[in-house]
């Protein structure tokens, strides 16, 4: 309960980024020692091989990246031939982003290794736990972003 919680570890917050922290490293493990990515340049990987081009401003929006984070990352993947910049012909301040040949070919090398190892953490709750917990975090993503006006 909100305001009754007089521990770290009681605290939702807290729980909720541990337990990313814990699942993102154990994917992360997959792609890292045989890829060489860290988890920002694989989290750029996996939204722009799910979405396709997009601007660096979408990439921060679709992650919740910090934009230093996503510049970052975007360069490695650049750098290392993963990613490619395109003019944006609505707006002459940014590029487009994405991923090149090789970097198709990359994503689809990890991204069965990813989904793999989250089938085989989250065997541990049921289908419709699953179902719940996308609901609720969907929700709870949902609240965020309308507040984030109000702290701004």
């Amino acid at each position: 309960m909100p305001g009754t919680q007089t521990r770290l570890t009681d605290f939702m917050p807290y729980r909720m980024a541990i337990t990313s922290n814990a699942v993102s490293s154990l994917i992360a493990g997959e792609y890292r020692s045989e890829f060489g990515l860290k988890i920002p340049e694989w989290r750029i990987m996996a939204v722009l091989g799910d979405a396709g081009a997009l601007t660096q401003r979408d990439l921060v929006r679709a992650t919740l990246m910090d934009k230093v984070a996503v510049n970052r990352a975007c360069k490695v993947l650049e750098d290392r031939g993963f990613l490619q910049r395109s003019p944006n012909e609505h707006d002459g301040r940014s590029h487009h982003l994405e991923l090149t040949v090789t970097g198709r070919e990359l994503h689809a090398q990890i991204w069965p290794q990813a989904v793999e190892m989250y089938e085989k953490i989250f065997a541990s709750i049921t289908t419709r736990e699953q179902d719940k917990l996308r609901a609720i975090l969907e929700k709870l993503l949902k609240a965020a972003r309308a507040l984030e006006g109000d702290v701004k």
